[in-house]
């Protein structure tokens, strides 16, 4: 993926959250091991969300989550959570959005909710 095709992906996505309610509170949340995408706020939950933007229909971009991209991201959420001195009870999640680019400039964007955890749906 052109690092042009994840950044379009990325910044439809946070179009779509701020038009759903929710607060960006970083972008691109970078660690040596790994990053986050979009971190947004949504009332008290904190919510890391992961971007995966395909143009082609031979696949679903969340398809390109492995196992461990879900450990190096659940890893980078909780040094987030740690570093901006959150309370251990803080409720927090990580979501993805899959976006499929389409020939005529349009796009499909599906969010998963709660996608990766321990009771994830990925």
């Amino acid at each position: 993926m052109s690092k042009s095709l994840g950044q379009i992906g990325e910044n439809i996505a946070a179009q779509y959250l701020q038009k759903k309610g929710y607060i960006i509170l970083e972008q691109n949340y970078k660690k040596p091991w790994g990053e986050i995408d979009i971190i947004v706020k949504k009332g008290k939950d904190i919510i890391f969300v992961e971007v995966k933007t395909v143009s082609n229909n031979n696949f679903l971009p969340e398809e390109e989550i492995t196992p461990r991209k879900k450990k190096i991201l659940i890893r980078t959420a909780k040094l987030y959570l740690a570093e901006k001195r959150y309370p251990a009870d803080q409720d927090w999640q990580i979501d993805v959005i899959g976006i499929e680019m389409k020939d005529n400039n349009k796009c499909l964007l599906r969010h998963t909710e709660n996608a990766i955890g321990e009771n994830s749906k990925l």
